[in-house]
């Protein structure tokens, strides 16, 4: 993996997923929370620590608007790390998927 590429953490990963459509910060929880079957629970300050990071990166954008809540959407950069996260974690599966049916260690 490359330093261009780092692996992204599951958070980050489930963020960025969320942000293909404009959210705000309490909606993306919502819904990383729905797409991780409860698994994923993201809390406030960790929410808007990754934003304000994910922000700096521009892999993701403000939008304007006179709302209190801010909302946030994927910029192409974005888009971009998460296409290249997904390969990667199909180079992982694949991987895992060959050796563990190759020494008869699954099921």
């Amino acid at each position: 993996m490359t330093q261009e590429h780092p692996p992204l953490t599951e958070g980050v990963y489930y963020i960025l997923l969320a942000l293909f459509d404009a959210r705000h910060g309490y909606g993306i929880m919502q819904l990383v929370e729905e797409m991780s079957n409860g698994r994923v629970r993201l809390g406030a300050g960790t929410i808007y620590g990754a934003i304000k990071t994910l922000l700096e990166r521009g892999w993701i954008e403000a939008l304007d608007g006179d709302g209190r809540k801010k909302e946030y959407i994927i910029t192409e950069n974005g888009k971009k790390v998460i296409k290249y996260e997904i390969l990667r974690l199909r180079e992982l599966f694949d991987n895992g998927i060959r050796i563990t049916k190759e020494d008869g260690t699954n099921g």
